[in-house]
C-alpha cells in the first residue's frame, strides 16, 4: 500500500515522551500509515511529498468540556472558527440550549453536520437546580439521558451540579442518582460522569466522589487540585484556573496524567482570537512546560473520553494534526482534519456556508415575559423602618463566585435606598410564559456610574436579567431585550451604548460570528464603561443567577443561597 501523502522533515511531537524529534509522516484514507526518521525510500515517486522543515506538527487539540452556546452560537458556525485554532474535537455539553428547548433544542444542535467532531455530554442538570427553585424553560429527564445514550456520539454525563440532589440527607433516590446508573448500565459503553463541584471539601467531596462523580472542570486553588487529584478526581483546567500557583503545583507534583485543558466558556469576540490553542498558551505563560501542555490538550482528554483513536501521531491513528511556525503563541500555520486540509493561511473551502444552520420557526419567538415598569424597581419596606440589613451579592474582578455580605442601608418613606448605598439591583423576569416570577436582589461591586444592562443569555435557566443603577435605563434596557427577542444591551441615560441581538432562544445569534463579535465587544466596552470590573463582565452577570455557583445567587424565585439550597430573603432585619 501507498499513502496518500508525506510529509517530510517536521518536528513531530512525541507523546509519551513529551518531546519533538524530526520525522516524516505518511498519511493514507484519512490516518495516520506511518511516522519514520527522515531518509527512508519512498515506495512510489507519484505520491506528493510536503516539506514541513522547521515547523512543528502536534496533535489536533481536543476540547472536552465546552458549551457551543457560550460562543453565542450554532455548531453549523462554530466549527470552521474552532478549526482555524486547531481544535479539531470536542465534546460539548448542550445545556443551555436544553434550558431553553429541552431534547427539541439538543436535537435541534446535534443534528447540524460540522467538519469538526463534536461528540456530545448528557445534560444532567436541566435545571441546575430545581423546578422548585427556578424556571427553565424546559427540563431533561431520566427518561431523556436513557434515549441520548443510544447516541454514539454520547460519551458523558455532562457536569453534575447539585450536590444536594446528588447526595441527600435522607437518602432518597434522586433523578440525578438514577441518571448516573443508567450511564453505568450502559451496554458496552464506558461513560464518564463529570461533575461541577467548586470550593467542595472535605466529607462533601469524598460523598460526591462516591456517588460516582470523578470529573471537575471548575475554578482550582493549588489545595483543590491536591485535593481532588489525591482522591481520584480527573481536572479540566479552564483559563481561570492557569494560574502561576495552580501551575506550580500541577508542575511540582507531575499531575499531568491526571489533568486536561478545556475553554468550558468561550465568548464570540474570543473565538476569534482563539480556542483551545489560547489556554495551552495561557497554561505555558502559567509556567507548565509546552510540550506537558500541549499532551494535556491532546492525549490526556482523549483518553479520559475513550477516544482511543486520537491524540497522538502514530501509525493508525485519526490523522488530525497541526502544523505550527513556533510554539510560544500556539498560532496554526495550517490544520489538518483526518488527513485532508481544514484550514491554512489564506485557505477557504466554504464548509460553513454549505452548513447553513436551521431551526424551527418558534426558536425565533420564545421571550414572553411582560414589559417591565417603574414599580419593579421599588424596594419596599414597613412604614416605619428607618434603615434595613440587607443580604447582598458580592461580586469580584476575577471570576463568577460571589460573596454573601450583609450591608446597613437607609429607608426612607418605606423605600430601601439601595441608589444611595452605592448597589446595584438585579431583577430576574421569569421569560418562558410560564408563572411570570420576577426576582430581586441587591448586587454591590457592579455598575458604579448611572446606567443599566440587560439579557437573556442568563446562565442556567436563561431567564430575563436586567441589572443597574437606574430605574429609567433598566426599564428601557428590559423592554429594548423584548423588542430584540432576546440579546445583550446596555443604557446609560437614555442612549443604547450597545446591543447584541440573540434571536434564537434568546442565547445564540445564528448569523456570522464576525459580526456578533463586534456587537458583544460593544456591549462589553459599554459595560466596562459604567464602571464594572471583572475579567469577563458578560459572563460575571450572566452567572449571577447560575445557583450552583457560590456563594449568593439570584433566581426568578428569590435570593438563594447556593451551598444549602435554601432561599435568602433580602431583608435580614429592618430596624
Amino acid at each position: 500500500m501507498t499513502p496518500d501523502y508525506i510529509i517530510k522533515n517536521a518536528n513531530v511531537f512525541q507523546t509519551f515522551r513529551q518531546c519533538f524529534e524530526i520525522r516524516d509522516v505518511a498519511v493514507r484514507n484519512g490516518r495516520f500509515y506511518s511516522v519514520l526518521a527522515p531518509g527512508g525510500p519512498l515506495s512510489d515517486p507519484s505520491v506528493p511529498v510536503y516539506d514541513a522543515s522547521g515547523l512543528y506538527m502536534i496533535p489536533g487539540l481536543i476540547d472536552i468540556h465546552m458549551h457551543i452556546e457560550s460562543s453565542m452560537t450554532c455548531p453549523a458556525r462554530f466549527a470552521p472558527v474552532a478549526l482555524s485554532h486547531g481544535t479539531t474535537t470536542i465534546v460539548a455539553d448542550a445545556h443551555e440550549i436544553a434550558n431553553v428547548f429541552g431534547m427539541e433544542g439538543i436535537e435541534a444542535f446535534w443534528s447540524q453536520k460540522t467538519p469538526l467532531d463534536i461528540f456530545w455530554a448528557i445534560p444532567s442538570s436541566v435545571p441546575a437546580t430545581h423546578i422548585s427553585l427556578e424556571t427553565p424553560g424546559a427540563c431533561i429527564t431520566e427518561e431523556d439521558a436513557a434515549e441520548l445514550l443510544l447516541n454514539p456520539y454520547t460519551l458523558c454525563l455532562g457536569e453534575v451540579m447539585n450536590f444536594k440532589q446528588l447526595a441527600p440527607e435522607d437518602g432518597s433516590d434522586t433523578q440525578i442518582r438514577r441518571m448516573i446508573r443508567h450511564c453505568r448500565k450502559a451496554r458496552g459503553r464506558d461513560i464518564r460522569i463529570e461533575g461541577h463541584c467548586p470550593r467542595l471539601s472535605g466529607a462533601d467531596l469524598n460523598r460526591f466522589i462516591y456517588e460516582g462523580v470523578d470529573g471537575d472542570h471548575t475554578q482550582q486553588t493549588p489545595e483543590s487540585i491536591l485535593e481532588k487529584t489525591d482522591l481520584g478526581m480527573f481536572l479540566e483546567l479552564q483559563k481561570k484556573s492557569l494560574t502561576p500557583e495552580n501551575a506550580d503545583t500541577v508542575c511540582r507534583y507531575g499531575l499531568y496524567e491526571n489533568i486536561a485543558l478545556v475553554t468550558d466558556d468561550t465568548m464570540p469576540d474570543q473565538l476569534l482570537q482563539g480556542h483551545l490553542n489560547h489556554i495551552v498558551r495561557t497554561a505555558v505563560y502559567a509556567g507548565i512546560p509546552v510540550e506537558k501542555a500541549i499532551y494535556c490538550a491532546t492525549y490526556t482528554p482523549a483518553r479520559r473520553m475513550h477516544l482511543d483513536d486520537r491524540g497522538m501521531i502514530g501509525p493508525g491513528k485519526l490523522a488530525d494534526f497541526i502544523l505550527l511556525k513556533g510554539l510560544e503563541e500556539m498560532e496554526p500555520a495550517a490544520v489538518v482534519k483526518s488527513g485532508r486540509l481544514a484550514w491554512a493561511v489564506g485557505f477557504k473551502d466554504g464548509e460553513g456556508e454549505k452548513n447553513t444552520p436551521f431551526f424551527p420557526s418558534h426558536f425565533y419567538h420564545s421571550v414572553h415575559c411582560r414589559p417591565a415598569v417603574l414599580e419593579d424597581f421599588i424596594l419596599k419596606a414597613p412604614a416605619d423602618a428607618k434603615a434595613v440589613t440587607a443580604n447582598v451579592m458580592q461580586i469580584h474582578s476575577f471570576g463568577t463566585a460571589t460573596r454573601q455580605v450583609q450591608r446597613v442601608i437607609p429607608v426612607k418613606e418605606g423605600r430601601i435606598c439601595w441608589q444611595e448605598a452605592g448597589l446595584s439591583l438585579a431583577v430576574l423576569y421569569e421569560r418562558h410564559g410560564k408563572n411570570g416570577n420576577v426576582g430581586c436582589g441587591l448586587v454591590e461591586g457592579a455598575f458604579t456610574k448611572p446606567g443599566a444592562a440587560a439579557t437573556t443569555w442568563c446562565h442556567d435557566s436563561h431567564n430575563l436579567l436586567v441589572l443597574g443603577t437606574s430605574p429609567e435605563d433598566m426599564i428601557l434596557a428590559q423592554r429594548h431585550i423584548l423588542r430584540l427577542e432576546g440579546g445583550y444591551t446596555v443604557f446609560s441615560q437614555g442612549e443604547c451604548l450597545g446591543e447584541a441581538r440573540l434571536n434564537v432562544g434568546g442565547i445564540i445569534n445564528d448569523g456570522p460570528i464576525e459580526a456578533l463579535s463586534g456587537s458583544l465587544g460593544r456591549v462589553r466596552a459599554a459595560m466596562a464603561g459604567l464602571g464594572y470590573k471583572n475579567n469577563n463582565e458578560i459572563m460575571s452577570m450572566s452567572t449571577l443567577a447560575l445557583p450552583v455557583s457560590p456563594e449568593l445567587k439570584l433566581t426568578d424565585r428569590g435570593l438563594l443561597d447556593v451551598k444549602t439550597q435554601k432561599r435568602v430573603e433580602l431583608a435580614a432585619a429592618y430596624h
